[in-house]
């Protein structure tokens, strides 16, 4: 937006600076469009993420200053994050852009200043996640907290929406989550996907095992496709890293390979070796499946959540149930199915980065 000839001042603001996931790409190509420029934020470990987000300047909530909270930790600090985010004054500007899925959008605006929030999710911990916060040490403590909290945590997100403009959301589903808990209506912008990274290579002959990626959560899963494996004598290749590490290994049998955490080019050479991706996640949106087929690999995926915006009938596959016999099903389905890899990619091109530029460019022209 530098380029707008009167090059009107837009400031960002994302939830924390901690880690490069789906979420930091987004402020990545924020930052690229509109930076540098202020960025503003509850906690920063001050690790680089990237150039255009390093060369913002970075203002940090009074959060800061708390033990730990550039860790996991900072989640134990959830009841404190609507007074953080309270304490940011934003300077004068023409628009903020947040970027949230937690507590950014509630940050306030400048006087008679537009906010556009990028909305990856309503704030899940508040509104549908809870029993997250019983796992770990502490959990069951920080979770009888945030039970007490809840109803007025809920009311706090709900009132501080009026502080937004509009709404962009990364998906259908989140479109309806904003709806839902918020009353508002948003237009949905596909997040940024590095589509010219994940490209097929015709060289490279598809492999007769199928593919886990992702973070190793609850959430995610990954026991599922793991399982399945141990009965069926089927081949899985599982990429990732977290907390039920230990445990999946413990649960894998011969068939299935543990790779931990991989690099770019090893992840790109996966995407284009494996038979199908498996999704058995509830995802916001599911960047993962994306990269999968711009790859030219098909998606075998839960019908659930964002992913239903990404999967068409010509480039993968979604079961109904999240259970291994719903799995089952639809590999054996996969099987005596034909998906072509250049339907898988020319699907995938709706996610790149330069339609999300196209879009935000869009968004941003008319509010100014």
């Amino acid at each position: 937006m530098n380029s707008h000839p009167h090059h009107p001042k837009i400031a960002l603001a994302h939830d924390w600076l901690v880690g490069m996931r789906g979420g930091e790409r987004v402020l990545d190509r924020l930052a690229r469009l509109f930076g540098p420029t202020e960025l503003y934020t509850l906690v920063d470990d001050e690790n680089p993420l990237t150039d255009a987000i390093s060369a913002c300047d970075v203002i940090r909530s009074p959060l800061q200053q708390f033990p730990a909270a550039t860790m996991r930790w900072r989640r134990h600090y959830l009841p404190l994050m609507p007074w953080a985010v309270g304490r940011l004054r934003v300077k004068p500007c023409d628009l903020l852009i947040s970027t949230s899925s937690a507590v950014m959008k509630s940050i306030a605006p400048p006087p008679s200043t537009p906010h556009l929030c990028y909305c990856h999710s309503p704030a899940r911990y508040i509104w549908e996640q809870i029993e997250s916060y019983e796992r770990g040490a502490g959990g069951l403590v920080r979770s009888a907290g945030l039970r007490c909290l809840r109803h007025w945590l809920q009311e706090w997100d709900r009132r501080t929406a009026d502080r937004v403009t509009k709404f962009l959301a990364n998906s259908h589903y989140t479109a309806q989550r904003i709806e839902r808990y918020y009353g508002r209506e948003a237009d949905v912008v596909w997040p940024p996907v590095r589509t010219s990274w994940f490209t097929p290579d015709p060289a490279i002959r598809r492999e007769d095992w199928f593919l886990v990626v992702g973070a190793l959560e609850p959430y995610k899963r990954t026991d599922l496709a793991i399982e399945l494996a141990n009965r069926t004598g089927l081949a899985f290749r599982v990429a990732g890293h977290g907390s039920q590490l230990k445990s999946l290994r413990a649960q894998a049998g011969p068939t299935v390979t543990m790779l931990g955490r991989v690099s770019d080019h090893m992840l790109r050479d996966l995407y284009r070796r494996a038979r199908a991706l498996i999704f058995p996640q509830m995802e916001d949106f599911g960047i993962i499946a994306v990269e999968a087929q711009a790859t030219g690999c098909p998606v075998i995926a839960l019908r659930g959540g964002g992913v239903r915006d990404i999967v068409t009938e010509t480039t993968g596959i979604l079961f109904r149930e999240q259970t291994v016999d719903a799995l089952a099903d639809s590999v054996r389905q996969f099987g005596n199915s034909r998906f072509d890899p250049q339907s898988c990619r020319a699907n995938a091109l709706r996610f790149s980065e330069t339609a999300f530029d196209e879009a935000i460019l869009k968004h941003v022209s008319e509010m100014l």
